[in-house]
């Protein structure tokens, strides 16, 4: 089950984390998509006035409030919702968070333009996403464990057709970071002011 599952590369995690912090301030509004069991969310929170973190899952969000109870952190909210569930909110947020997320996606063109909308003049968007190429393994496994219910949806994309589609939206690029071949990429991007 996901929300056992330990971060597998602790190290690039805990990077991420800073990278992240040195674009937010005292008084960030964050927004994270696909917040799962909440940790992100939670270890963030003293560094921003508030974080509003979202999961389609009832059962992740459930997680994450037990986890939040656990502490001392009163500035996140956690809410059952997707960002299409963000009907006529525009320009409210400083940071918009998205890890491991846009792969998982059925649309995620609509996604980086729901969250280009989401944000602030000049606010950012930080996202870490698997980019994985289409084998013939997995062109045969990823329909049969979607079937059964094992696996979710995985969109295929290169890290250049990643970059691309976040230009598209009209975000610009300020940090694109890997740790290692094949791990996800981690992208800090900026809507213009």
């Amino acid at each position: 089950m996901y929300s056992r599952q330990k971060i597998s590369d602790e190290a690039a995690y805990q990077a991420k984390l800073l990278r992240s912090r040195a674009y937010f301030t005292p008084q960030s509004d964050v927004l994270e998509i696909g917040c799962g069991t909440g940790g992100t969310a939670i270890l963030h929170a003293p560094f921003v006035r508030h974080v509003r973190a979202i999961d389609f899952s009832r059962n992740m969000i459930a997680i994450a409030r037990e986890n939040l109870a656990k502490t001392e952190v009163r500035n996140v909210d956690f809410e059952i919702a997707s960002i299409s569930d963000l009907v006529g909110v525009k320009n409210a947020y400083d940071v918009v968070m998205a890890m491991s997320i846009l792969h998982l996606l059925d649309d995620r063109a609509a996604v980086l333009a729901k969250v280009h909308q989401l944000l602030k003049p000049g606010g950012v968007f930080v996202s870490s996403t698997a980019c994985v190429s289409r084998t013939a393994t997995l062109k045969v496994l990823l329909p049969i464990g979607k079937a059964l219910g094992l696996l979710p949806t995985l969109n295929f994309m290169t890290r250049t057709q990643l970059e691309r589609d976040i230009r598209d939206v009209g975000f610009q690029i300020e940090e694109c970071w890997q740790p290692r071949e094949g791990a996800a990429v981690f992208m800090v991007t900026r809507k213009p002011a």
